[in-house]
């Protein structure tokens, strides 16, 4: 008796607020790690392009452990956070709120992610979810964050390095969605 007590109270626990904290941090560590540069093939790319298909990773697992709706919230959250975080480091340092590199995060991050996680439902509901979808998926939502993010901050087009830097951005983040996809693919749903 005792122990199916102790089964209930384990499984009414609602650790969803563990895996918004993940997503926030990532988040905000997202836009931290924009700062930082590395020079590869003559183009300058920021760290940040590591963490994105985590992030997109970690709405897509809190989806398919939770539910959508506690998967919207991650992302409201978060989206919210790091722009909170924006403002305050700018303050903190003295420098100045660019409205249009913090709405272009923001609404890059946003567009992305909903749809990123709408795709990701249809596909789990619709399909026996194969790999190769869940993997364009991955690739689909990296673009739209990086054109949504180009359509809204749009002076960074008309540099000649622009274009190699974004698809040594896709190419690399190709590569970083191959194993994302697998493990994705590899993680049950919980019933």
């Amino acid at each position: 008796m005792t122990n199916v007590k102790k089964k209930k109270k384990e499984d009414s626990y609602d650790d969803c607020w563990m895996y918004i904290l993940l997503l926030t941090t990532l988040a905000i560590l997202l836009e931290s790690a924009k700062s930082y540069t590395f020079i590869f093939k003559g183009v300058s790319l920021t760290y940040s392009l590591f963490l994105l298909p985590l992030v997109f990773f970690i709405a897509n697992y809190i989806s398919k452990k939770y539910d959508y709706k506690k998967a919207v919230a991650a992302i409201s959250i978060s989206g919210v956070s790091f722009v909170l975080f924006t403002a305050i480091m700018s303050f903190a340092l003295g420098e100045r709120l660019i409205l249009s590199n913090v709405s272009g995060e923001f609404c890059a991050y946003v567009v992305s992610q909903f749809l990123n996680l709408t795709l990701y439902v249809f596909i789990s509901n619709n399909t026996k979810s194969p790999y190769l979808l869940i993997f364009l998926n991955y690739l689909f939502s990296l673009i739209v964050f990086y054109m949504v993010y180009t359509l809204i901050y749009l002076n960074i087009i008309l540099f000649d390095t622009y274009w190699l830097g974004y698809f040594t951005t896709l190419g690399i983040q190709f590569l970083i969605c191959l194993p994302i996809a697998y493990l994705d693919k590899k993680t049950t749903k919980k019933k």
